[in-house]
């Protein structure tokens, strides 16, 4: 997921190299209990003050370890309410807006959702938490690829990531129950509205210097679309010469 950097407090830096220096004092189980404590404390920090009540999203929040998808010295600041670098450009989301996309879906452990835009695979790991199957796409392959081999390193299994253009979703394993995409484009992609299941759910930014969070809901007889919230997300890249 990804969203323009935000600057941290001096404050929570601290906390969070505190930690980190107890973590290294104890090491093994103490490094594993002081990151326990940090992702539950964002949860009840960021995410129970966003008016999040869906208890599996919560749960979710408090058992995926946020750290092991942001890589380098950057893993000390993964349980602060921002976003962070991953590398190649992008960014992973704040766990508060990976959250609230997250709710806004209301998953069923027999749901099939798309991913498009998989970055650090992080928001992947939430939705395998939720549903029976996640598709995520990803354009570019070193984050696809890392994404992949820390998925498997925490055991999920039920996530398939592939190397793609999202833009044109996946058409082979539609419809979906569920959509989420977390980078910009600058309208809606057909092809995502087009492999909605009846009933299904697509969350996304659209738009420029200016983006409006959207979920869109296929209806027997087309969509339904309601605007959530102002947002800023890294634009959605496409291979060179497509539109």
């Amino acid at each position: 997921m990804r969203t323009q950097i935000r600057r941290v407090t001096l404050f929570a830096i601290a906390v969070l190299l505190l930690s980190a220096w107890v973590a290294s004092c104890h090491g093994g189980e103490g490094e594993k209990s002081a990151r326990d404590v940090e992702r539950n404390r964002m949860v009840d920090q960021y995410i129970l003050p966003r008016g999040i009540e869906d208890p599996a999203v919560i749960a979710a929040m408090r058992q995926v370890p946020r750290h092991r998808f942001v890589p380098g010295t950057y893993s000390l600041f993964a349980y602060i309410d921002g976003p962070l670098p991953i590398g190649h450009g992008q960014t992973i989301s704040q766990p508060s807006l990976v959250a609230e996309m997250t709710a806004q879906l209301r998953l069923r452990k027999t749901d099939k959702v798309l991913e498009v835009g998989t970055g650090s695979g992080y928001q992947a790991a939430i939705l395998a938490e939720l549903a029976d199957k996640v598709f995520t796409v990803e354009i570019v392959e070193p984050l696809a690829r890392q994404a992949e081999q820390t998925l498997a390193d925490l055991g999920y299994r039920n996530v398939q990531v592939r190397v793609g253009d999202g833009y044109e979703g996946w058409p082979e394993e539609a419809p979906f129950d569920a959509i989420i995409v977390t980078a910009a484009p600058d309208h809606v992609p057909q092809p995502l509205l087009d492999q909605l299941a009846i009933g299904g759910r697509l969350i996304l930014p659209v738009g420029t210097s200016s983006q409006l969070l959207e979920l869109y809901r296929r209806t027997e007889t087309g969509y339904e679309r309601k605007t959530l919230a102002s947002v800023r997300f890294v634009p959605l890249v496409r291979p060179t010469g497509t539109r």
